[in-house]
């Protein structure tokens, strides 16, 4: 008898899964389930969609073909409402029923709405599926005038589609920097400067308190904290994500923003895994749970999840460092393993567009930024995965060329 595997969602996670348990075992039954009208697509061109720069084509990853090719049985336009863990069955809004033997949730998140006025207002975009990309599009061509709010790694895409449509955009953050959990001013400047020079302004301190509207209900500007108001009849919100676990309500998976998982992708109940942006899961680099939305650590938590799912004995673990890249400036942007973390630091800047900065927990490199120089980021991953003590060795490491063997012969790897 053929075993039965249910995946929940069709983004990088629940594809490479599918991809996975239909590799290691032929014989399976596979079901793929999702609530979004169109196959597996890349969700990092996207952006590069919504900036004008490429066409829809190059998006696709998987057609439909792709699944029957593979008899991995494929449910778009379709909403998971409750998942029953005692009969092994996930159940929909159309009154459908899936069996399973093994349950993959990889249903990510949804863009959170700012909790202000008028926030649901015709103009106001989020931006995570490739539908979001296509309404971003089409009203940015008609915009003069825009306004974003979220000073993060989704935020800066949206300043980038406006400096990209020539819309003269205002990025409103809470904070005096861009990304302040991560960079300090100095590396934050080089940002700002890159943004006022393709026409979008950043304003410090600031935020929206409300987003006004015309008579027809599309949005005209925003009014921030201060009583300060900006026009802009096109604004983009990127201020984190909700994550889908209203079906898993009642079903014992232990949620903690987002579903927690071991580093076998194993939930809190038998038999269901978790895989993506949607988990916290526990990193063996760091010893704790953390949590990560790239899609290199997602499409390898799928991986993980879908080999442990078809094993007998759970022996694939999760082990990976992280990274993102941004590639809308002259100079490039990429940060690496959890350079929000950390209990030490270090950085330097070495030119107007170039700049490091490394975080540290407990001695070990856990993640950095780097701006302008990314030829050094093998090195760092490297010493991250070796869980090596360096935090002592900055100046070694804060060289523009790091000499990854003496930094070695200084430090220890932890025992065995």
């Amino acid at each position: 008898m053929s075993t039965s595997h249910v995946i929940i969602g069709d983004g990088i996670a629940g594809a490479s899964a599918a991809e996975t348990i239909r590799e290691e075992d032929p014989d399976a039954d596979v079901t793929v389930i999702t609530d979004e009208g169109e196959a597996l697509y890349n969700r990092i061109l996207i952006k590069e969609f919504a900036k004008g720069k490429l066409p829809e084509a190059p998006i696709s990853i998987h057609e439909p073909e792709w699944y029957e090719e593979r008899d991995i049985d494929l449910h778009l336009n379709t909403h998971v409402t409750d998942i029953d863990p005692d009969a092994h069955e996930v159940n929909t809004h159309s009154g459908t029923t899936y069996e399973y033997d093994k349950l993959l949730v990889a249903t990510g998140g949804t863009p959170a709405q700012v909790p202000v006025e008028n926030s649901d207002a015709d103009g106001v975009h989020h931006f995570w599926t490739f539908q979001d990309a296509r309404g971003i599009a089409e009203h940015a061509e008609e915009a003069d005038q825009g306004i974003i709010v979220g000073a993060g790694l989704l935020g800066i895409d949206l300043a980038a589609v406006c400096a990209a449509q020539g819309i003269d955009a205002k990025y409103l953050m809470r904070g005096n920097r861009w990304w302040r959990y991560a960079l300090s001013e100095d590396g934050a400047e080089i940002i700002h400067e890159a943004l006022r020079e393709n026409g979008v302004e950043p304003v410090f301190d600031s935020g929206v308190d409300h987003f006004t509207v015309d008579d027809d209900g599309h949005v005209t500007g925003a009014v921030d904290p201060n009583g300060v108001e900006y026009e802009g009849e096109w604004a983009g919100v990127a201020i984190g994500l909700d994550f889908n676990t209203e079906f898993l309500a009642g079903s014992g998976v232990e949620l903690d923003d987002g579903v927690v998982v071991d580093e076998y992708m194993q939930t809190s109940v038998k038999d269901v895994y978790a895989a993506g942006d949607i988990t916290q899961f526990h990193d063996t680099i760091l010893d704790a749970q953390a949590q990560n939305g790239a899609w290199g650590s997602a499409k390898e938590q799928g991986s993980v999840a879908g080999s442990n799912m078809v094993a007998d004995d759970e022996a694939d673990a999760f082990r990976w460092v992280s990274s993102y890249s941004i590639t809308h400036f002259d100079f490039p942007f990429l940060s690496f393993g959890h350079p929000a973390r950390g209990d030490d630091e270090a950085e330097r800047k070495y030119s107007d567009s170039e700049w490091r900065r490394l975080a540290f927990e407990d001695g070990q490199l856990v993640g950095g930024v780097l701006i302008g120089d990314l030829s050094q980021q093998s090195k760092f991953k490297k010493l991250i995965r070796e869980e090596r003590q360096v935090a002592e060795k900055k100046e070694l490491l804060l060289e523009k060329e790091v000499d990854l063997e003496e930094v070695k012969a200084q430090t220890a790897a932890p025992a065995e």
